[in-house]
């Protein structure tokens, strides 16, 4: 994610490119606003709350549509949330309803990344903050390509995205370099041992790289999705493309392609070598407008049926919102939503309930929620 400053993010207009028809009419609902930076939203397995991260280190809860005023954790203190450091991701344990055990990303004072585990307290509104237990702790050399988003795949284990490091161009070449976690999808096992192991069908569980690693390749992915053994990953891009990468949670070892690649062309070269490398399923050119790609969510809610299996995403820049569909390696019926639903603002993630249901985060400090229009 490229956080630029919020009065530089006037909305920018775009021309649209070709799409697919509309199958629905969509809009938005502010569900609160006055959030500090917020970055994303998501809930524990049938939990009807909604948990916002907060850039600053806050995890904020919105229940029964009201923001409660008192965070669920407070980690102002321990996190640097400048540039595109802060807290940058919530997962909860796929038994969080039994445990009581999530997981966050953040940048610590040092501007490193913490991954860490916590559980909840008595108050199932409040987290123990002497709980936590660290699992990772990752250089991170520049205040930028921090990734930071982590989830629970279907096989059950914790994934975590990890930018490039930042500094353009990847000039370390930390994606490609197996001994690095920059620039990588990390798969772990967090149940059993502490703090974790690591899942026999990594890549480099046996040796050969470092053991922690899924897939490599990635730039700065900047939110990644799970539907049922897929993966989708957007990855934002350096100076010319932004793009769409899906695998599978059977594709140990996949190659995302930076920095050979940036989307489907070669980076700084007229050519490069493409074998063996996962070619994104939609790419888009800084011509159109956008600068830095926000993925989202497969809708898989109940609200709004005509959109199920479309793939939401948008860009922090023009703030527009897009969809499309993926089946056999093609991604079809891309839709521009923004005559809809117009440029809600600089968005900064999407968000997903426990039905299902989409959100949308802004830096401007709102959290919306698309719904069918009236």
């Amino acid at each position: 994610m490229q956080f630029l400053p919020a009065l530089l993010v006037t909305i920018l207009a775009a021309i649209a490119s070709p799409a697919a028809a509309q199958p629905v009419q969509l809009a938005t609902r502010l569900v609160t606003d006055g959030l500090d930076m917020p970055l994303f939203a998501t809930a524990p397995a049938g939990d009807p709350r909604l948990f916002v991260l907060e850039q600053t280190g806050r995890i904020r809860i919105v229940a029964d549509g009201a923001l409660l005023e008192r965070p669920f954790l407070d980690l102002s203190g321990s996190v640097s949330n400048g540039n595109e450091q802060g807290l940058l991701g919530l997962a909860f344990h796929p038994d969080y309803a039994e445990n009581g055990r999530f997981f966050v990303n953040y940048t610590d004072g040092d501007g490193d990344t913490q991954v860490v585990a916590y559980t909840v307290s008595a108050d199932a509104n409040v987290a123990d903050p002497a709980s936590a237990t660290t699992l990772l702790t990752i250089d991170q050399p520049a205040r930028n390509h921090n990734g930071g988003w982590l989830g629970f795949g279907p096989d059950g284990l914790l994934y975590i995205g990890m930018g490039d490091g930042g500094g353009a161009g990847d000039r370390q070449n930390r994606a490609q370099n197996p001994n690095e976690l920059l620039g990588k999808l990390l798969r772990i096992h967090v149940d059993g041992a502490t703090p974790y192991t690591i899942p026999p069908a990594n890549p480099y569980a046996a040796g050969g790289g470092a053991p922690e690693i899924f897939a490599i390749g990635l730039r700065n992915p900047w939110r990644i999705d799970f539907d049922g053994d897929l993966i989708y990953i957007a990855d934002v891009g350096q100076n010319a493309q932004e793009e769409i990468d899906v695998i599978g949670t059977a594709d140990a070892g996949a190659n995302l392609g930076w920095r050979i690649m940036e989307g489907d062309a070669c980076f700084q070269a007229e050519t490069c070598n493409r074998d063996g490398l996962v070619l994104p399923i939609y790419t888009y050119s800084h011509d159109s407008g956008g600068c830095s790609i926000t993925g989202g969510y497969v809708y898989r809610g109940k609200a709004i049926p005509e959109l199920d299996g479309h793939y939401f995403f948008a860009d922090f820049c023009d703030g527009r919102v897009h969809s499309l569909t993926y089946s056999e390696g093609t991604a079809g019926n891309v839709t521009d939503w923004t005559d809809q639903l117009g440029t809600p603002g600089a968005i900064t993630s999407f968000g997903e309930d426990s039905a299902g249901e989409l959100y949308i985060t802004t830096i401007e400090g709102n959290l919306l929620q698309l719904v069918r229009a009236e």
